[in-house]
């Protein structure tokens, strides 16, 4: 197995953007993971804030229309992050701090799909009235993506997480 995670950093691409001096490599698909994230993750914090009852007067209906582009952002940061991963595969796959990030990515992404499909409804948004169970899953989306991003930056640290934690 090390050895074909080593085939896939050595090969062209991840060497190129692991190892390019300009601006065209790590520095812009590390700038596109941040961009995808920041759509991600700021949009989604926008709904679950609203949903509990934060900025009532904001209508729910239009939140729908944020989705689209929230699902683009995922797919940048989705890109991104596979050519970050293949630069450094033997790196990020021995980091315990990945796969905590990649389980709670996934956790935010199931929890947008679940409130786009049976919170936000047309019902919902013509009445406005909000169940325990949205803002479970609001709370939820919030609590996912805090996560992620924690691990996510925790994962360029692999030596203090393993002082601190043992993993």
């Amino acid at each position: 197995m090390l050895e074909f995670l080593e085939a896939i950093e050595n090969s062209a691409y991840p060497t190129f953007v692991r190892e390019s001096p300009t601006l065209w490599g790590y520095t812009l698909v590390l700038s596109l993971h941040a961009m995808g994230l920041a759509v991600v993750v700021g949009f989604s914090v926008v709904i679950a804030l609203r949903l509990p009852g934060l900025a009532p007067s904001i209508p729910l209906a239009p939140l729908n229309r944020l989705f689209p582009i929230m699902y683009a952002g995922f797919w940048v940061n989705a890109l991104s992050g596979l050519a970050l991963l293949a630069a450094n595969a033997t790196g990020m796959l021995a980091n315990p701090m990945f796969y905590v990030k990649i389980a709670f990515v996934a956790g935010g992404v199931l929890v947008m799909r679940l409130l786009r499909r049976n919170v936000l409804t047309e019902r919902l948004a013509r009445d406005g009235n909000v169940s325990p169970e949205t803002r479970t899953l609001a709370f939820a989306s919030l609590a996912c993506w805090g996560v992620a991003l924690i691990a996510g930056r925790l994962t360029a640290y692999p030596y203090l997480i393993a002082y601190y934690f043992g993993i």
